[in-house]
């Protein structure tokens, strides 16, 4: 990648550490890995210029820009509108690629005579004071740096022609640091303007797109027109965008419960007769998506203005916000792009290492949406997910190296491990009604903003009362997978399972400590399937299982990342003795009613604590009693304690 890019890059690592001190259709939805982004980039700015930037809050941007489907070429006046965070703010600097020409600047209304240009940063001597507000008017030209111009970089703004269809397009596509290859403005993820005009000036044959409500399309009477583009929501620099083209447009609406309009989503699809009915039906079914998720994750964030869709050739797809650009329509890509505009656009991750809140969030929702409205390919989806992340033994979902985006943007690490973490914790939460609570309460907490995975964590841990250091050091931070392996031996009806576990990467997860269920298939074609808390490594669980054994699995619902070794019958297992002499098991779990006990002899009275630990139920048992009744508890995870015993298990 060009050094430019990776100047902001170190930028944006400063600042943060001042602020803190395809094939199948799903495969679709891993789509900036799709995208041909460049390595990071070398920084040629001075050291001392790089936290000039946080001295000053964006409030407003306003592009008026001039653009043709036939070339990248850019030309307009793009206005920042900011307040001065300190006393003395002598500097303002932004940044505007060195390829594009600046006409002038203006600070105020007042010319700027003595900007300099260092590499990427424009540096304007400005006199402001705490409080001071301010505006920056930039009018510029030139033509942007693309992959072709400048094998180095670029690709901030594209212009191509689809192969399938023959339409040529200009579109900008600025994630993550590539937004100042086409227009000046301030690349820092924590600081979003509350608001952004784009006014695009074309031919009269093209349409823009943009973000926000289309107010206006004037006719400049000279064979252009201006489409005057606005919203009144929080955004961040990399998710404005603009594309033109010969479109034609197709609208539909979504009426998620508790809006207080339809919502409008507004497709500017290419301007060929057999484009539009070949996606249609696709098209449609965002409808009932953004309806869907409303529902699980809380009202569409945007909803006072539109969601939307632009065509552009690349593979793939870019949340722009309220305006995804998209390749093409399929259900995965278009529910993935929708999500991200709870999952990247309204909240909005605090740097590119926490990268998991934008994309490993909108994979999973692609997920959530495949067993919502296509049950039967979810098995198969998810495990394509663990499938894809076991290929490689290492890695994780923390983004260490967020200077480079190609491992921002690792299909196999940010998409689909990110996914597949978010299934483990749902199934740690075993309760989808506190799960859903978690992701709605998140998005309304940090709506309109940034947040940091550990932010996530603590909204996790607040809603659930559980907490999940171990299962982010095990999962987020850390690399690896398990491996499971496991010794039985019947006696009598009681079958004991000594669990073993192998981990891809010792040195990184020595033992991931998440529950996991085992199934066990009975010669009679009887099965269970039993959840337990694993501590340690070579731990002895037991179950009540009166059949002859014919097989036995690891997670059999696939919530966890895993492969699976032997399994083999162990009469002589070390311990098994002890256990069956001495443990008292609660069995089956889950349960509906009634929880029976295999040891009841040994049992003197009973406690039942929920995962916050607090006591909802507790009795004496008489000698030889080995039922306890459970009916009146809320569905949910529970600990019962008898006598030195504890055991988790699941109310249903």
């Amino acid at each position: 990648m060009k050094k430019l890019i990776f100047s902001f890059n170190l930028i944006f690592f400063a600042t943060s550490l001042i602020a803190q001190t395809s094939n199948g259709a799903h495969n679709c939805s891993k789509l900036k890995s799709q995208i041909n982004f460049n390595q990071s980039r070398s920084n040629t700015l001075p050291l001392e210029h790089i936290a000039l930037t946080e001295e000053y809050d964006v409030h407003f941007y306003k592009l008026d820009i001039a653009l043709e489907r036939t070339s990248t070429y850019i030309s307009g006046v793009v206005d920042i509108h900011a307040t001065s965070k300190v006393a003395v703010l002598d500097t303002v600097l932004f940044e505007l690629h060195g390829d594009l020409t600046i006409n002038s600047i203006l600070v105020n209304g007042t010319p700027s005579t003595n900007f300099t240009r260092v590499g990427s940063a424009v540096i304007v001597p400005t006199n402001f004071t705490t409080g001071d507000a301010f505006i920056i008017t930039v009018d510029y030209n030139g033509t942007p740096p693309t992959a072709a111009s400048n094998p180095l970089g670029g690709g901030g703004m594209s212009n191509g022609t689809s192969n399938s269809w023959g339409n040529q397009v200009t579109w900008s596509l600025s994630e993550p640091f590539s937004a100042f290859e086409w227009w000046p403005c301030k690349q820092s993820l924590t600081d979003k303007a509350d608001s952004s005009y784009v006014y695009v000036t074309t031919n009269g044959t093209n349409m823009a797109g943009s973000n926000g409500v289309l107010k206006n399309i004037v006719d400049l009477g000279n064979g252009t027109k201006r489409f005057e583009w606005e919203s009144n929501y929080a955004i961040d620099y990399y998710l404005i965008a603009v594309s033109v083209a010969e479109y034609v447009e197709y609208n539909v609406y979504a009426n998620p419960t508790g809006a207080v309009n339809p919502i409008l989503i507004q497709n500017f699809i290419y301007n060929n007769p057999n484009t539009l009915p070949y996606f249609q039906t696709e098209i449609d079914n965002t409808a009932d998506f953004i309806e869907y998720f409303s529902e699980i994750y809380g009202m569409y964030p945007f909803e006072n203005e539109k969601y939307g869709h632009c065509m552009a050739p690349f593979g793939g797809g870019m949340e722009h916000q309220t305006m995804t650009f998209q390749g093409w329509f399929e259900d995965g890509l278009t529910a993935h792009e929708l999500g991200h505009q709870w999952w990247g656009d309204n909240v909005t991750c605090a740097s590119w290492s926490d990268i998991w809140l934008n994309e490993g969030f909108a994979t999973y929702s692609d997920y959530l949406m495949t067993t919502q409205f296509h049950p039967v390919d979810s098995v198969s989806q998810m495990a394509d997910i663990h499938d894809n992340v076991m290929s490689v033994s290492n890695g994780s979902v923390w983004c260490e190296d967020s200077l480079n985006t190609n491992r921002i943007f690792s299909g196999r690490l940010s998409y689909d491990k990110g996914a597949g973490i978010i299934h483990t914790m749902r199934f740690m939460i075993n309760n989808d009604a506190v799960f859903f609570n978690v992701l709605k309460q998140f998005q309304t907490i940090f709506a309109d903003s940034t947040a940091h995975a550990s932010d996530f964590k603590a909204v996790l841990e607040s809603v659930t009362g559980m907490d999940f250091t171990a299962f982010f050091d095990e999962w987020y931070y850390g690399e690896g997978f398990p491996n499971y392996t496991a010794q039985w031996n019947k006696v009598n009806d009681i079958l004991y399972i000594e669990i073993g576990q192998l981990t891809s990467l010792p040195s990184s997860v020595l033992f991931f400590t998440n529950d996991i269920e085992i199934k066990v298939n009975g010669t009679d074609g009887s099965s269970v399937t039993q959840r337990f808390s694993i501590n340690s490594n070579n731990q002895i669980v037991a179950m009540q299982f009166p059949a002859n054994v014919q097989s036995i699995e690891f997670d059999p619902n696939n919530w966890i990342i895993n492969g699976t070794g032997n399994i083999v019958e162990n009469t002589s297992i070390v311990g098994i003795d002890e256990v069956e002499k001495n443990e008292i098991i609660v069995y089956p779990n889950p349960t509906t009613s009634i929880l029976y006990l295999n040891n009841s002899s040994e049992a003197k009275a009973y406690q039942i604590f929920n995962l916050k630990g607090q006591l909802v139920d507790s009795n004496s048992l008489v000698n030889g009693l080995n039922e306890i009744d459970v009916k009146s508890l809320s569905v949910g995870t529970y600990i019962i304690q008898i006598g030195n015993t504890q055991q988790e298990f699941v109310k249903n």
